[in-house]
């Protein structure tokens, strides 16, 4: 999900987040969505507005602040658990706008990208399932929703807060102070009829958001079992590190669990690389397909030139035989590149990974057709044909990096055409590549580990 920094709450959002002032929204139709889409929208230069219905109905509404035009407005109206109201930057509008419509991933979020659905906390959205285009949501243990109203069974001092104006405000460095003081008067300021205190959701606790339990940069490389050298530079790569629970001087903090998160999907993305790789004859890691075929070639040039030779007869010189091998292995190099080249090699290797998918899915459509013929309520998958399976092999080993998006492809197409459940697919893929390819068991099950979207992947495999 984007990491949206909201820099204030209306004062008549149900839902505040804590440590943000709230700030005077009474000129926002709160209502109307259109209305506040006009607000904004071609209203001059630098304005702009947005409102959109929500799939599972409510709405979401968006408009720059034309009295401060490096905010907007951010409203989500829902049916059954009110409203929220933000100050967002102008520039950020937009991307909050995608979460709430499409992220799938709720529409309250607190420390670092927690986020709330209206009847669970789940942890900010890392690893990624590519049988239903989105992410693995992964629950909170033991989590508790904190409201309103629990946190005023301590009163607070509403005289000791103030309600901000748009026109004048500016982002505060840090939390406010006494926040709890801002929560009563905005407590105070509620009008009648608006959402009772118990049902206004404020924040979230849970054992692993004890910041006593955070980790730093260190702790994070340890998880992920990477050297920190090898971690993304936290001033130029942030937005490949987990979104952070707390921002320190010393640094960005994670909980335990985010963290593993965070280091799940870096090896999902990079271990399969990693996994089918070896070392080519000049001393680099190379996928174990380019190694086969350049130790292929190599042999193959080398008994020609050997040929060549043995033709001439010894009345003439040649190499030796390290001199020949030497030749023969830079020669037959870059053929063996092009063999698997995405860009402009011999086998289109984009077309071969349609025809594979193509070729699985119509397996697996005979066997629900198969199925529904007989009237079965359970679809029994057959094996996926050797001969596919061996090119299958070929395309892994060549492209090992897109192996996840391969497998992904096979699943979330045989989900949405076949309805079939990505963990029985996954199964298939599992029995088929143990039965006929070239790899090992042990290392087959490693890469399906990897490269198996999450559903696609049951406790039992």
């Amino acid at each position: 999900m984007s990491l949206i920094h909201p820099v204030a709450n209306g004062l008549r959002t149900d839902h505040p987040i804590p440590g943000l002032a709230f700030i005077n929204d009474e000129r926002l139709p709160l209502d109307n969505p259109e209305a506040i889409e006009r607000t904004g929208r071609n209203q001059g230069e630098g304005l702009w507005g947005r409102t959109d219905p929500l799939p599972d109905g409510g709405w979401v509404a968006f408009t720059t602040e034309p009295k401060n035009r490096t905010f907007a407005w951010a409203v989500h109206h829902h049916p059954e658990h009110g409203r929220t109201v933000l100050l967002v930057r102008d520039a950020d509008w937009s991307s909050l706008h995608h979460d709430w419509m499409y992220g799938r991933n709720g529409f309250l979020y607190r420390h670092g990208g927690y986020w709330w659905d209206g009847s669970a906390w789940h942890r900010p959205s890392q690893v990624a399932d590519r049988a239903f285009e989105s992410y693995d949501a992964r629950p909170v243990r033991d989590a508790l929703t904190v409201t309103a109203a629990d946190l005023l069974a301590r009163p607070g001092t509403p005289g000791n807060a103030r309600i901000a104006k748009i026109a004048e405000f500016t982002v505060p460095e840090g939390a406010l102070q006494r926040w709890h003081d801002h929560l009563a008067l905005w407590a105070a300021s509620r009008r009648p009829g608006s959402r009772p205190l118990d049902r206004c959701v404020v924040d979230l606790r849970a054992p692993e958001l004890d910041p006593a339990e955070f980790v730093g940069r260190a702790a994070l490389a340890q998880i992920a079992e990477l050297d920190p050298q090898d971690l993304p530079h936290e001033e130029y790569g942030r937005k490949d590190l987990p979104p952070p629970q707390v921002e320190t001087e010393a640094g960005p903090l994670w909980s335990k669990p985010v963290a593993r998160d965070w280091a799940e999907q870096y090896h999902r993305v990079n271990g399969p690389q990693a996994l089918l790789s070896g070392r080519s004859a000049f001393g680099t890691d190379q996928p174990l397909g380019l190694v086969a075929d350049h130790n292929h070639l190599t042999k193959i040039i080398a008994d020609s030139l050997q040929d060549a030779e043995d033709r001439r007869g010894k009345s003439r010189s040649g190499p030796g035989a390290n001199q020949r091998e030497n030749l023969a292995a830079h020669l037959a190099w870059w053929p063996a590149v092009t063999l698997s080249d995405s860009t402009d090699g011999l086998i289109p290797l984009t077309a071969l990974r349609t025809t594979l998918v193509e070729a699985v899915i119509g397996g697996l459509a005979e066997d629900v057709a198969r199925a529904r013929k007989n009237q079965k309520t359970t679809v029994s998958l057959g094996d996926i044909r050797s001969d596919v399976v061996k090119l299958i092999d070929w395309y892994i080993l060549r492209a090992p990096a897109r192996t996840p998006a391969f497998f992904g492809e096979i699943c979330l197409t045989a989900r949405l055409n076949l309805g079939l459940d990505p963990r029985a697919v996954g199964a298939l893929l599992r029995r088929s590549l143990h039965l006929d390819s070239q790899l090992d068991g042990e290392t087959v099950d490693a890469l399906l580990d990897l490269a198996l979207p999450p559903s696609a992947t049951a406790a039992t495999d």
